[in-house]
């Protein structure tokens, strides 16, 4: 063969030999460069007794190169078969959050696990599954292995380990898990027992190279509520409607049992008991099932407590249900409800001085309001329309609730009326979310025709009338009506000085009697 023909032979070799590795090599720089979560075993190998519980704390470990926000790490039971759990079912244990995870760090999370007494001595492997926010699925699902024997073993190492791991002869494989430990694991670092019990260890991987998950713990939440009717006020009925949602995409949820629990409102054993209290006597409602991806409704009937506060209550509702393996799942939210109180205030008897005035006269007019509800009223007026007289409004202001506001308004007579004209005293008031409320409250009043008061003591050649027998009448009749007005005048001023200081008595015993039910109160 030539030379030529040898370089030849020898280029093509090369490359040939180049396209069977690079190929190779460009797949493992790939594996390098894929984002990598890992979830192993902090600690000691443990055994576990049946019935016992111990703390298995397991680390996660971020190498995705971005920070992972809302993580949840939970044991994945969806895949396991009848029998293959060796411990005591309950979700509220078996599911752990951390609220970041920046890369490059490493977090634990610990889970108390009791071994159920119906597990058999045998292997079991149990997956571990991480998930974040913004994702239905799990991100990496990594393995943790148990054992219960009852003689010493030494479990097979993962393949491409040397033999150091290797105990003595008889006991070096766990019947189905030597494999899966080599499935995507970094190492396979398990102790030796002899006790009659399980060893739980570690033989998780990457991300990359732990097995999958096919779905998600499935989640139920509230999505929002309505109530009927729409504003719920203290001591009537209401219906709650609550709407929910399976966050799952995959899983159906079933048996649901639902809970609500009301705070309890009341300042004694007498009078407290729950803001709100069930018309049927039960709290508990029940729906069969949510399909994946599915929403559904629940209602419940519900009385809200005659004295309570006007202010939002919080309702807790506690969640029970299945998946689509039978596992129970407990969940629980909560939702706020605005409560109203209704208005209530009375009128006193009106004060009208006098009953009958003239055109271009006043009267005065007063009364007292009397806030008997549990609700403040705000920025209260009074507005004063009717036949023949000019309107009139006066500010009242705040009036605290058990608190007497009173009115005091002159009016004026524009017009005569026919008799006794009917007048309109318009109150309104603000809650305090600024919504205006009005009544009213009527009274009658008279106008009648001005006298001029010249034709009384004046004739018609302008003579001073001094009646028939001389006697200056006129004269003397306008002192008595000078002297009867100055009198009403000072009576008037004396009543309603002596009606200031009355109700000025009653809000000083009223503060006194609620500044002493305080101090009772405290503790």
């Amino acid at each position: 063969m030539s030379r030529s023909r040898r370089m030849m032979a020898v280029v093509v070799a090369a490359l040939l030999i180049a396209a069977m590795i690079l190929p190779g090599l460009a797949v493992k720089a790939e594996a390098a460069e894929k984002p990598k979560v890992k979830v192993s075993l902090v600690g000691d190998n443990q055994t576990f007794e049946a019935g016992e519980t111990k703390t298995l704390t397991l680390q996660i470990t971020n190498n995705s190169g971005q920070e992972l926000k809302n993580v949840e790490v939970a044991p994945d039971m969806s895949k396991q078969k009848a029998g293959a759990w060796p411990f005591v079912k309950d979700w509220k244990q078996y599911s752990e959050k951390i609220d970041s995870v920046a890369d490059g760090e490493s977090k634990s999370v610990s889970f108390d696990f009791t071994r159920r007494e119906g597990a058999k001595k045998n292997n079991y492997t149990i997956p571990f599954s991480v998930y974040v926010q913004g994702s239905d699925d799990a991100i990496v699902t990594d393995t943790i292995f148990v054992y219960a024997k009852n003689e010493t073993v030494t479990p097979d190492p993962t393949p491409g380990d040397n033999s150091q791991n290797q105990g003595d002869a008889g006991n070096g494989s766990a019947a189905g898990n030597g494999s899966a430990a080599g499935s995507g694991s970094d190492s396979a670092d398990m102790n030796v027992t002899a006790d009659d019990g399980a060893v739980a260890y570690s033989g998780g991987g990457s991300g990359s190279g732990g097995s999958s998950s096919d779905g998600s713990v499935p989640r139920v939440i509230v999505t929002g509520f309505d109530t009927n009717p729409a504003e719920v006020h203290a001591g009537s009925d209401f219906t709650l409607t609550i709407h929910l949602k399976n966050t799952s995409k995959k899983t159906k949820v079933q048996n649901m049992l639902f809970e609500l629990e009301a705070p309890t409102e009341g300042t004694d054993e007498q009078t407290s008991a729950p803001a709100f209290l069930p018309t049927s006597g039960s709290n508990s409602i029940y729906l069969n099932g949510i399909k994946a991806d599915g929403t559904a409704d629940i209602s419940i009937t519900l009385n809200a407590k005659a004295d309570l506060l006007q202010k939002p209550y919080s309702i807790n509702l506690s969640m029970k249900y299945e998946d689509s393996q039978a596992t129970q799942i407990d969940s629980s939210s909560s939702i706020s409800i605005p409560v109203k109180q209704d208005a209530r205030f009375e009128f006193s008897e009106f004060e009208i001085s006098p009953q009958t005035i003239e055109v271009g006269g006043e009267a005065n007019v007063m009364c007292s309001l009397y806030n008997l509800g549990r609700i403040k009223l705000y920025n209260a007026k009074a507005r004063f329309e009717g036949n023949g007289i000019k309107k009139q409004e006066i500010f009242i202001g705040n009036v605290e609730a058990g608190a007497t506001g009173s009115i005091d308004a002159m009016l004026e007579g524009e017009k005569v009326t026919n008799g006794n004209s009917k007048i309109t005293m318009t109150l309104s008031y603000e809650d305090e979310s600024g919504n205006i409320s009005e009544t009213t409250k009527d009274f009658e009043l008279e106008v009648t025709e001005a006298v001029d008061d010249s034709d009384m003591y004046m004739n018609t050649d302008g003579d001073v009338d001094a009646g028939s027998s001389g006697f200056p009448v006129v004269p003397v009749v306008v002192v008595i009506v000078i002297i009867a007005g100055v009198v009403a005048a000072v009576v008037f001023v004396k009543k309603k000085k002596k009606k200031q200081m009355l109700n000025e008595e009653e809000e000083l015993l009223d503060e006194l009697d609620r500044s002493s039910k305080d101090e009772r109160e405290q503790p």
